[in-house]
């Protein structure tokens, strides 16, 4: 099962799984706080997100620098695991 795993500071993980527009989604499709400021994506929830255009919380990125999950200006590498 393909997922990704960032660290992103206990208040932002709880922003991107309860407030962003993917959080009231499906529970497979929304990130999930894992606690000790981690946030998990399973497969589906990464490609709902990736919908998101990049001026909303929550969007993904895959580029040169990797894949990352934005909050405002600030991006979060997400580690396959």
């Amino acid at each position: 099962m393909n997922e990704w795993i960032a660290e992103v500071g206990a208040d932002t993980a709880a922003y991107l799984a309860t407030s962003t527009r993917t959080s009231v989604l499906a529970r497979e499709y929304r990130p999930e706080d894992l606690g000790d400021g981690r946030i998990r994506y399973s497969k589906r929830a990464l490609g709902a997100s990736r919908e998101l255009s990049e001026e909303e919380d929550g969007a993904i990125t895959d580029d040169a620098e990797g894949l990352r999950v934005w909050v405002g200006d600030d991006a979060y590498e997400l580690e396959e695991v």
